[in-house]
């Protein structure tokens, strides 16, 4: 699987904002995941939410989203390993993630380094057509109260729309299984 990160944390850079007009705490209410609209196109997003919200889990969400399509200029087939042929459809999706504890990610160094060994896990998984895009950004958990964040951008192809689906689904629980392996 590929996998990279950046940090984004400029005066224009979008940031994460913990508590949006529509936002769901899914740390206490764990049976809205599947309520929500991306959860229902997108099964695995809503195995990836649970499990990054559990009580267990070093982070928790605060918001995603799913597309079920990406037009050919928004992905590159080299930048997800795939094959020719094998990237007529493309799909992705987004989750921002917060440090469950506010000193993981304190300084800037703390989650660079947690992006650098998520890569490192991500990049050892045997899995073509999918990529992992690792954003650190400013996340403002209240607001008045700014920390850091990490935006997860989870991208996949295939030759149809259920090869792509599936690539995203093996991707996300890769992805899952690197931040429980991590305890970023």
């Amino acid at each position: 699987m590929e996998a990279d990160w950046e940090f984004e944390v400029g005066g224009g850079a979008p940031v994460i904002e913990a508590q949006w007009p529509g936002f769901v705490d899914l740390q206490r209410a764990p049976e809205c995941i599947p309520l929500l609209p991306e959860a229902r196109q997108l099964p695995a997003l809503a195995k990836a939410l649970e499990d990054l919200n559990a009580s267990s889990s070093p982070v928790w969400t605060s918001k995603c989203d799913f597309w079920p399509r990406l037009d050919p200029d928004e992905f590159d087939p080299g930048e997800l390993d795939a094959e020719p042929g094998c990237c007529g459809c493309a799909m992705g999706c987004y989750i921002d993630l917060l440090p469950r504890n506010g000193m993981q990610w304190k300084l800037p160094e703390q989650i660079a380094a947690a992006c650098k060994d998520l890569c490192s896990l991500l990049c050892a998984v045997p899995l073509r057509c999918c990529r992992a895009d690792l954003v650190i950004r400013r996340a403002f958990l209240t607001a008045e109260r700014m920390e850091l964040g990490m935006t997860a951008y989870l991208t996949s192809c295939g030759d149809s729309p259920e090869k792509a689906a599936q690539r995203l689904q093996e991707a996300l629980i890769a992805f899952t299984g690197a931040f429980s392996a991590g305890q970023q």
